[in-house]
């Protein structure tokens, strides 16, 4: 069925908007160019660096497409387990010949700066993590001509991006790899996320805009089931990290099937806030300990995360992944749509027929 979610593109696809270099310019045109909604990742850049990207990707496209942004976060963390973390990453520091980073470099991630560029310069898709924008920001951005979307990871945080007046929702399974968009960040929350087709049917019989599902999904035959359950597109992010397209560094890409790596967990041992990825060194040893600290400890790691990359050591990195990482296929972006998009019609053909929807 047509709704404003789906007239934005002819396949139920959605790639996610990976940040930290993954969701770049060339891997979301390709994307929006096959028929899915590509999109950027504002996170962790300037103002001026999401416009330089904006341009770019226009460049490449006429189609719509998206960019994502972080909201800024609360001043709730405690700098004494802050200042214990470091401590204990000292040995990181110095097996790596790196300095830590300041836990204090930024708390809002130039959410205003990034908000107003988005308001001068309208693009189609404006999406949100780590919690709801206001009113003010949502109808400012529809005024422009942008459709918003907000991401929940329980019924309801859904009712909440509902109520602020948000055109979708994006309901991220606790499957899902990268951080976990919780409205709040906490702890003792930690590990009870809903699976991905429990959390749709629950937001479905809660709000009455579209869902976007994330989480996991890797097949079209998974996306017929979040649209069988409720869903009106499903949102891919591991699926087209292993694209060539992809910002994803060669060794994070490999990571992916690399039977060294062989299950997923959440951790705040890279950011202070819950997110998952494949689990290695770095995350064994310092998981345990990481204190509900985001974005210091984002701040603190980062130096060491470019230490560990640049010498080629995946024990080192934040090998972001969903659970289904094992089921990636190294496709050309826009191929791995096509083949997404003729999974899922295989799928619906086979259910309506009664048959396998393998």
């Amino acid at each position: 069925m047509s709704s404003p979610l789906t007239d934005l593109c002819p396949h139920p696809i959605v790639q996610a908007p990976m940040a930290g270099g993954v969701a770049v310019p060339q891997l979301a045109a390709a994307v929006s160019e096959a028929g899915g909604l590509g999109f950027l990742a504002a996170g962790y850049k300037t103002a001026d660096g999401m416009y330089q990207e904006i341009k770019q990707l226009r460049g490449l496209t006429g189609c719509p497409f998206g960019v994502n942004v972080f909201l800024p976060q609360p001043e709730y963390a405690d700098a004494a387990a802050v200042e214990v973390y470091a401590h204990q990453l000292a040995g990181e520091a110095g097996w790596y010949g790196a300095e830590l980073g300041d836990p204090d470099s930024g708390r809002d991630d130039g959410y205003e700066a990034k908000l107003a560029v988005l308001l001068d310069n309208p693009v189609p898709v404006v999406s949100f993590h780590f919690g709801v924008p206001s009113r003010e920001a949502i109808d400012s951005l529809r005024r422009a001509g942008t459709f918003t979307l907000v991401t929940a990871t329980t019924a309801e945080e859904a009712l909440a991006v509902e109520r602020a007046g948000a055109d979708a929702v994006i309901a991220q399974g606790v499957e899902a790899g990268g951080h976990q968009g919780t409205h709040r960040d906490i702890p003792e929350n930690d590990g009870s996320g809903l699976g991905l087709l429990a959390l749709v049917a629950q937001v479905r019989e809660t709000v009455g805009i579209p869902i976007v599902a994330a989480g996991g999904i890797m097949r079209g035959s998974q996306i017929a089931a979040v649209l069988a359950a409720g869903a009106d597109a499903a949102q891919l992010g591991t699926a087209f990290l292993a694209t060539p397209e992809s910002g994803a560094s060669a060794l994070h890409k490999q990571a992916l099937t690399n039977p060294l790596f062989v299950r997923t967990e959440l951790t705040r041992a890279f950011s202070g806030r819950p997110a998952r990825g494949l689990v290695n060194r770095f995350l064994r040893e310092h998981g345990p300990y990481a204190p509900a600290a985001y974005p210091e400890v984002h701040h603190l790691t980062s130096p060491l995360r470019k230490a560990a990359a640049k010498a080629g050591d995946a024990q080192g990195m934040a090998l972001w992944a969903g659970q289904g990482h094992r089921m990636a296929r190294e496709l050309p972006a826009g191929q791995l749509v096509h083949t997404l998009a003729a999974e899922l019609d295989a799928a619906r053909t086979a259910l309506s027929a009664g048959g396998d929807a393998r």
